[in-house]
């Protein structure tokens, strides 16, 4: 009895299907590389962050701490570090989903998903730190605000 509840809820995947999953991966591919090359401009830019701010920190007068350039670039090269991974995974994504749909291979579906899935997951906890980091600065925000007012 229990089989037959199983094959009561198999999933096909027929020809209607075949032709979503595969344009899917090819907006998937193309979604990849665009943040791959924005990745890399980003880390361009981080290397050169420091010293621009530097610059234009003694342009302006005053001078800017030692550490804030190192500092900028620091931080660009760990957002940079960040976002890598979902367009890492998105890119397997595409790339399996679509060497499973030329050889029907099932294997290979099945490793698509699976970075589909660690793709949404990855994005999906990082959202939830950023809206705590949101959060946080809401209530810090209204905590000075009300030691301010008094």
């Amino acid at each position: 009895m229990e089989n037959q509840h199983q094959s009561l809820f198999e999933l096909q995947v027929d020809h209607e299907v075949t032709g979503y999953l595969g344009e899917t991966a090819k907006w998937a591919k193309f979604l990849s590389i665009v943040g791959f090359v924005m990745v890399g401009i980003m880390v361009i830019v981080s290397l050169f962050a420091g010293t621009i701010m530097t610059y234009y920190g003694n342009v302006m007068g005053g001078g800017m701490p030692v550490m804030s350039g190192g500092l900028v670039t620091v931080i660009y090269l760990l957002f940079a570090l960040l976002i890598f991974f979902p367009y890492f995974y998105l890119y397997n994504f595409a790339k399996k989903m679509q060497v499973a749909l030329r050889s029907s291979n099932q294997e290979e579906l099945a490793k698509s998903f699976s970075n589909l899935k660690s793709c949404f997951k990855f994005v999906g906890i990082l959202t939830i730190v950023m809206l705590s980091f949101y959060a946080l600065a809401f209530i810090f925000g209204l905590l000075s605000a009300l030691v301010m007012a008094a």
